[in-house]
């Protein structure tokens, strides 16, 4: 339900588990030793994922020309986590991953929209159909928590489907304010056009609308325990600043390829809503009963800002496309100005809320990842050999001239600091030592093909373990591509693909 303007929301208590049963752990929280402070109060959860939000977007991650001093201090007062990855390189699936605790083989969805994206006769393979929305039967973290006595609220931006089997109130969330199908706001400007969201006066701002009810579900519920996802429509397009926030970056001197005043101001915007939000932790007294987490749902949009030194951008499965900026506070519990640079993807969020939550998992409930506690409390290792991503669909636009894809079909994994990518449509394979080569410069199959053929077996091992679908049927549309700028005479004119930026948004991000 949306909130009614001026009531706070009144959240009510419902079973909604599909599965099993749960367990609590009333007077300790595994893994967390600052958690017996509380007495078997068990910690509100804030978790803040930003749309889009780039890798090098943020100022903890050196960005030098975006504005994120609350976000820093979010930081500064947590732990970083240098090496945090999306389960998939754009929107829908990454999510699905994120409220499952699942790689996108179990739940289906692998792509925004159809997985037949692009021209039919540029597409070697036939992909794998895609899920657009995220099946009922599946066991959200909201409708854990719910079951255990959380008040859980689904704020912004949800992508995974509508009422009323697919919306958030179906998926254990008590409240929803404008979550649906949507994948990009019609504008950030009131009037919304959003369905599941009350308009404000002419001219409200939506990141600072949903800040606002954010706020006003905090505070009803600040007896707790609570968890809310706050996940904003902000920054993906259509890129919409506050004009008198995006002046002040008219003049600022460009910085490692980042120079767009209105995406810089809408970088602001939700910092200056994290700040209010901190403030009111601090304000209500709850600030270290509370866990805030900070996190994205995919690279950076590349024609508006830069991933550098990494390779590639939303829609890829190199660095640029796939690994976020990561932060989680939790004062008295996590050492302010900590650091982690072990490898940690999106299911983990999904066990490791639940540990710090003390609530055991419904039994027969199948999670992919791994409780991140261990590290929050300082360790420097999980359990995991490997984690993995499986991407069967076509993205177009923005691959650069010889090509008119993000990416093709493909899949990879990352052991340590090693990592493979493989691409279903030949079978070709790139191999890359992170350590070494954080860019994605140096593709190393050639050199050490041991190493390639066991990091390849080893992807192929994970996908028969949790039935990833590989695409292999050749696409009987399919045509050979010509040069770039050659015609059927041969004569140069003007492509699409010399132009791979062109009209990004109004392919994938209008799905």
């Amino acid at each position: 339900m949306a909130s009614d303007e001026g009531q706070p929301p009144r959240i009510p208590r419902r079973s909604f588990l599909k599965t099993a049963t749960l367990g609590v752990a009333a007077l300790a929280m595994p893994g967390c030793g600052g958690a017996a402070r509380w007495a078997g109060r068990r910690p509100n959860v804030i978790f803040i994922l930003v749309d889009d939000l780039g890798w090098r977007d943020v100022g903890f991650m050196g960005s030098e020309y975006y504005r994120t001093s609350n976000i820093d201090r979010l930081a500064r007062e947590g732990m970083v986590f240098s090496d945090a990855y999306a389960a998939a390189p754009n929107c829908a699936p990454s999510r699905a991953s994120l409220l499952t605790g699942q790689y996108t083989p179990r739940h289906g969805v692998f792509t925004v929209g159809s997985s037949e994206r692009g021209r039919a006769e540029q597409r070697r393979i036939v992909p794998t159909p895609n899920r657009t929305t995220l099946a009922p039967e599946h066991v959200t973290i909201a409708e854990v928590l719910a079951e255990a006595g959380y008040a859980t609220a689904m704020i912004g931006k949800w992508h995974l489907g509508d009422a009323p089997d697919h919306d958030p109130l179906s998926q254990g969330f008590q409240m929803n304010v404008a979550g649906n199908a949507s994948g990009h706001p019609d504008s950030y400007f009131s009037p919304y056009g959003n369905k599941d969201l009350m308009d404000g006066p002419v001219g409200e701002y939506l990141t600072d609308r949903l800040t606002d009810e954010s706020l006003r579900f905090i505070e009803a519920n600040q007896a707790g325990p609570f968890f809310l996802y706050l996940s904003h429509y902000a920054v993906h397009t259509p890129i919409q600043a506050k004009e008198e926030m995006a002046a002040r970056y008219r003049d600022k001197p460009a910085s490692n390829g980042q120079d767009n005043p209105a995406y810089a101001a809408m970088i602001e915007s939700v910092d200056q809503g994290i700040g209010r939000i901190l403030g009111t932790l601090i304000e209500l007294g709850i600030d270290e009963q509370t866990v805030v987490v900070l996190f994205s749902d995919n690279g950076g949009h590349g024609p508006v800002t830069s991933m550098q030194p990494l390779r590639g951008a939303k829609g890829m499965l190199y660095e640029g496309g796939i690994r976020e900026p990561m932060a989680v506070r939790w004062p008295g519990s996590i050492e302010a100005g900590s650091r982690s640079t072990v490898p940690v993807t999106m299911v983990d969020f999904f066990p490791t809320i639940l540990d710090l939550a003390g609530v055991v998992p419904p039994a027969g409930l199948l999670l992919d990842g791994e409780t991140l506690v261990p590290l929050l409390r300082g360790g420097t290792r999980l359990n995991r050999d490997a984690i993995f991503w499986h991407f069967p669909a076509y993205l177009e636009g923005a691959g650069g001239a010889a090509t008119p894809w993000r990416t093709t079909p493909a899949g990879a994994v990352r052991q340590g600091d090693w990592k493979l990518i493989e691409f279903f449509e030949d079978g070709r394979i790139e191999l890359y030592n992170l350590a070494d080569d954080i860019s994605e410069s140096r593709e190393l199959s050639g050199s050490m093909p041991d190493k390639a053929d066991d990091l390849h077996q080893l992807l192929r091992d994970w996908r028969i373990s949790v039935g990833a679908p590989v695409p292999t049927e050749l696409n009987p549309l399919f045509q050979e591509r010509r040069k770039p700028g050659q015609g059927e005479q041969g004569q140069v004119q003007e492509s699409r693909e010399a132009r791979p930026w062109a009209d990004v948004h109004r392919t994938e991000e209008a799905k």
